[in-house]
């Protein structure tokens, strides 16, 4: 066996800067819509993997559709992403993946980073996925300073809209994908340490309701109240969950309305649905044409359903399994039980898998409480992850792991 010793032991010297960029970068708010954020996010990401010397580039992403208050669909400009390939024409070709985006918005109260404890460190993106960008850019470090980097080539790409369903970055995503031979995705472990496994699929969906405005006094009876219609639509939808294994569906925003001595005229639904199989995909959109058809017939009601699924289920593929092999018995090298799991989380490693990828999309650090004011790292894992990265990239190299 090669000998990586040497190029492993010296992560475990980088573990103070690794924790100080996580606490900084944490600071960073790059809420999925925060372009200024974002754009400070990119600027100093693109000062940290300079260090890596490979050829580097920001990216635009498309604009997404979005219903608006108004019920109206506009496209939001997205931020940027960042690029970065190296060794091209290498017989091995790896995909690195991670988001710069998180779920808190620039006026969110959760913005600030604290340390409950000499263990963890909370703060916005902590885990999910900035831990996460410091692994892999480690991990790329101790490689290219060993001597097994000119046996394989590398490409990243950091989206900034992985958090909304990566709608700007999908082809980026895809593009990657046909070039490479494997991927890996720096989102955090699951809550035990465990990598995620078979993942389901999703799809984001708005459903505008139009009424008839009238005086809630003189004129109640002339008016047809958009909210009643969509509360109606919301409990029919709702009452599709359990009707089939692996389908959920969740409402998770409802808007409408104003003086409340108007009858209201407008009211939109913004739902979130996950999905086990290619078939429930299938099976789910002729329910919800069929509940849309139930309620444009109404006199005085319009109805209009946007949106889509935006990221397939993700499967185990014989050659996802293999991949999951080899960084388990990374894991067992470094004295790292690894097991992985099954879970209804979805992400970008769903689009690799469906552009034909195999892919393990959580080498990112171990922590919890993800997407909540109480979101933690567990910081000796920052070093930990990042070795296992490293000495699976480093024998990817050496081809002591084929896939």
């Amino acid at each position: 066996m090669l000998d990586y010793g040497p190029h492993i032991d010296w992560i475990d010297r980088q573990q103070p800067q690794m924790v100080q960029r996580v606490e900084e970068w944490s600071r960073i708010n790059s809420g999925s819509h925060h372009l200024e954020g974002l754009a400070r996010m990119c600027a100093v990401l693109q000062e940290a993997f300079a260090v890596l010397e490979a050829e580097m580039e920001v990216l635009d992403c498309d604009p997404m559709a979005h219903v608006n208050g108004a019920g109206e669909v506009e496209n939001l400009p997205l931020g940027k992403a960042l690029h970065l390939v190296k060794r091209p024409d290498a017989a091995v070709q790896v995909f690195l993946g991670g988001h710069m985006d998180t779920v808190f918005g620039k006026d969110h109260p959760f913005q600030e980073t604290r340390r409950p404890d000499g263990r963890r460190l909370c703060g916005p993106g902590a885990a999910d996925l900035k831990g996460g960008l410091v692994v892999m850019l480690t991990a790329l470090q101790a490689l290219e300073q060993s001597p097994f980097a000119p046996g394989i080539g590398w490409e990243v790409l950091i989206n900034p809209d992985e958090e909304i369903g990566s709608p700007g970055s999908a082809r980026l995503l895809t593009a990657c994908a046909r070039r490479n031979q494997m991927g890996l995705l720096y989102e955090p472990a699951l809550a035990d340490g465990a990598l995620a496994g078979v993942r389901k699929g999703s799809g984001n969906f708005t459903v505008v309701v139009r009424g008839r405005a009238a005086h809630a006094g003189r004129d109640f009876q002339r008016g047809r109240n958009a909210i009643v219609a969509l509360a109606e639509y919301t409990q029919a939808l709702h009452a599709l969950n359990g009707r089939r294994e692996g389908v959920t569906i969740n409402p998770g925003q409802v808007e409408g309305g104003g003086a409340v001595n108007i009858v209201p005229d407008l009211a939109i639904l913004r739902f979130n649905t996950r999905i086990s199989a290619l078939e429930d995909r299938q099976w789910l959109e002729e329910q919800l044409i069929g509940l849309d058809q139930q309620f444009v017939q109404r006199d005085g009601i319009t109805l209009r359903r946007h949106g889509q699924f935006t990221r397939p289920p993700k499967p185990i593929s014989q050659a996802n399994e293999r991949l999951l092999a080899s960084v388990a018995e990374c894991g067992r090298m470094l004295g790292v039980a690894l097991v992985w799991q099954a879970t209804g989380g979805c992400c970008d490693g769903n689009n690799l898998a469906a552009a034909g990828l195999p892919n393990v999309d959580t080498l990112g650090v171990r922590g919890g409480d993800i997407h909540s004011d109480r979101e933690y790292i567990m910081l000796d894992s920052l070093a930990e992850r990042a070795k296992l990265s490293a000495l699976l990239l480093m024998r990817l190299a050496g081809g002591e792991v084929r896939i």
